[in-house]
């Protein structure tokens, strides 16, 4: 009953009963993992040096066979033995045994019980895809600290070990930046907000705000990171930028406007300018965003920027007739190319949102691109050269109702993504796209991804509902290798929902066969 699936299981008579003491024994390099896991199984627990064992080591002559995030894990009525090349494959089997506990010991504030235990059972496992992940929007609705770790958590649970945040857009400001005051102080707070959909909205009369310091957002890092998920920070740029241009309107192409944070959803035309200042600006905020997260990939947005502003703006047309360009909406990709050489500098590599896949000659081949229309502007990018995260919105956009049911929850307007939506996509084309290898360049899909994104999701309760279960069934779709036959598939689930539920997630809508 394992989500997401393991690669090869074999069961066993028997179970391994976890009492009132651990007899936990980490090998050298494994004691990380093992803390983890002791902390999932109960604070109150000694550790002994009698009764059964729970072994964790690293052996890296297992690396061909298992990869960088593979494990394996044999329980039998008196030993535990957890084994990887590397320490994700630890964390992705501390996960594994998390799920074989009783769905009640999930919740927080369960305390242990001597009647615990792990069915036997042999298991092999390594994920399809490098890049599993969730992109959680906090720009336009602020979400507490707290949240935040609390998704982390869940997301390992599923072995997903990516969470892209979100933090800037036309409607707020998230990140403190040392030097650049006014970015919290006024680009994190909007006067109101938008209610309703498009062409049928109000203004709701309630301010709304917030933003992490860069000391939260740190410890954040370090909870993700013991728990093999990497914290991917996304600094939208050169459009949705309107919270940074309310802070200091001298980056903008009208900079003796005053702008306010955008109280209403959509894309606001007014966009960075092309000006030395604010690429400087640009690399400043990137600087201090790299300072807080160690994460390889760095998201600077590049999507849906309208260039109407570079159009009536004469520095923005000499720019362009410097660099010899056609015309302005050339800087488009130039202004990306800046960042990108910037990050690749310090040793980062940029990724950005492709909307057409038709990026050959406009970015560097080097850059990752996040495809979000549909999958086949991600095998055109995967043609031109590049590193592709799938993310097409009508399979993983989970801000999309999930169903046409009167009861269900305002989303997204435009289209509706069901569970069988999320599990029936195949990232890899029905296997006509290369893999990607993170630690290379060669074009390939890297990973899969879904998005949350929150202007019609304004609580974590509402989040929570559109993210489950629909993120498992992505969770299955990122790491298990096979066919995936959606019974199947229900038929694990059913029991999962007891371990979302235990964790205080609501379960959202499940099909009959799931319920």
């Amino acid at each position: 009953m394992i989500i997401p699936r393991p690669s090869e299981l074999t069961p066993h008579p028997g179970r391994f009963v976890i009492g009132s003491a651990l007899r936990l024994e980490p090998g050298p390099g494994a004691e990380p993992a093992a803390d983890l896991l002791a902390g999932y199984l109960g604070p109150g627990r000694a550790r002994t040096h009698a009764g059964p064992v729970i072994r964790l080591g690293l052996d890296p002559s297992h690396q061909l066979e298992l990869g960088a995030e593979g494990y394996r894990l044999d329980i039998r009525p008196r030993r535990v033995e957890l084994t990887a090349p590397a320490e994700a494959g630890l964390l992705n089997g501390v996960q594994t045994l998390r799920q074989l506990l009783p769905p009640a010991a999930l919740a927080a504030d369960t305390a242990p019980a001597d009647a615990w235990w792990w069915p036997c059972i042999s298991i092999r496992d390594r994920p399809r895809l490098a890049w599993r992940g969730l992109l959680l929007d906090v720009a336009r609705h602020f979400m507490p600290l707290d949240y935040l770790f609390e998704t982390v958590d869940r997301l390992a649970l599923h072995k997903l070990n990516v969470l892209h945040l979100h933090l800037t857009d036309d409607q707020g400001w998230r990140i403190e930046v040392d030097g650049l005051p006014r970015l919290t102080d006024i680009g994190a707070w909007r006067t109101e907000s938008q209610i309703g959909p498009p062409g049928d909205f109000h203004l709701d009369g309630t301010a709304h705000g917030g933003y992490y310091s860069q000391r939260e957002l740190r410890a954040l890092v370090a909870h993700a990171a013991a728990r093999g998920v990497t914290i991917v920070p996304e600094i939208e740029m050169p459009g949705h930028t309107r919270a940074a241009l309310a802070a200091y309107p001298n980056l903008g192409n009208h900079p003796d406007r005053t702008l306010p944070v955008w109280t209403r959803w959509g894309i606001s035309e007014d966009i960075l300018s092309v000006d030395d200042h604010t690429l400087d600006f640009c690399r400043q905020v990137l600087a201090q965003t790299m300072s807080v997260f160690p994460a390889r990939y760095v998201h600077i947005g590049g999507d849906e920027c309208p260039t109407t502003a570079w159009h009536t703006s004469p520095e923005a047309r000499r720019r362009a007739a410097r660099l010899g360009f056609r015309g302005v909406d050339e800087l488009h990709g130039w202004f990306l190319r800046q960042m990108h050489d910037f990050l690749a500098a310090h040793d980062r590599r940029a990724a950005c949102w492709d909307e057409t896949g038709h990026s050959a000659g406009r970015l560097p081949e080097a850059m990752a691109l996040t495809a979000w229309r549909d999958p086949d502007h991600g095998a055109r990018a995967v043609a031109h050269g590049h590193q592709v995260i799938m993310a097409p919105h009508t399979s993983t956009y989970l801000d999309y109702p999930q169903s046409t049911q009167p009861e269900e929850p305002q989303g997204q307007p435009g289209e509706i993504v069901t569970l069988e939506d999320v599990h029936a996509f195949d990232p890899l084309g029905g296997g006509a796209l290369p893999v990607g290898d993170p630690a290379g360049m060669a074009p390939g899909v890297l990973g899969v991804q879904a998005q949350l994104w929150t202007e019609y999701a304004p609580t974590p309760a509402h989040t929570d509902y559109l993210a489950y279960p629909r993120l498992c069934a992505l969770a299955e779709t990122a790491w298990s290798t096979g066919p995936r036959e959606l019974e199947e598939f229900l038929g694990r689930l059913d029991h999962h929902r007891h371990r979302l539920r235990a964790l205080g997630v609501p379960v959202g809508r499940l099909p009959a066969a799931a319920r």
